[in-house]
């Protein structure tokens, strides 16, 4: 068992805050030293309350799914002999209903498209055994009542 955290810190700064204009803007650190820019979506709290430039906790959840992928597939496919020569993932979150009416993440979509190196390629069966052992190994797909889908990209060896 390993703990993870993280410090999210938010400020009013003199804003009206019972007026509901109060900036949603925040920061995220981790204990690694890294701080990321945060806020509510601009499709949940309007602009100016939100800030389009910051990362928002849909968007995280979203990342976090395909990094976590991502990592599991990098290991998954270096065990099987591949050599990995790049990874993209334009993965995709959809807001809407769930079973219970509530507003949530409804599914995540995760679109890898990768690029492998030299003369040992795998097939796309091979390629999809590996996409499916990485979603099954995944802690936060494994922590998520949302579905997640994997739909990767088959592409060719690197040039």
């Amino acid at each position: 068992m390993s703990d993870h955290l993280a410090t999210i810190t938010w400020q009013r700064n003199d804003a009206d805050f019972l007026d509901d204009r109060y900036s949603r803007a925040h920061r995220w650190s981790f204990d690694g030293g890294v701080e990321v820019a945060a806020s509510s979506s601009p499709s949940v709290v309007p602009l100016p309350m939100s800030d389009a430039r910051a990362v928002d906790p849909e968007e995280a959840f979203v990342a976090s799914l395909s990094s976590c992928h991502m990592l599991w597939f990098l290991s998954l496919a270096r065990k099987r002999g591949f050599v990995v020569e790049h990874y993209r993932d334009e993965a995709l979150g959809t807001m809407g209903k769930n079973e219970s009416g509530k507003l949530a993440m409804t599914t995540v979509t995760l679109r890898p498209q990768v690029t492998f190196a030299g003369d040992r390629q795998p097939s796309h069966s091979q390629l999809d055994h590996l996409h499916e052992a990485a979603h099954a190994q995944c802690f936060i797909a494994n922590s998520v009542l949302t579905e997640v889908r994997c739909e990767p990209v088959h592409s060719s060896t690197a040039e």
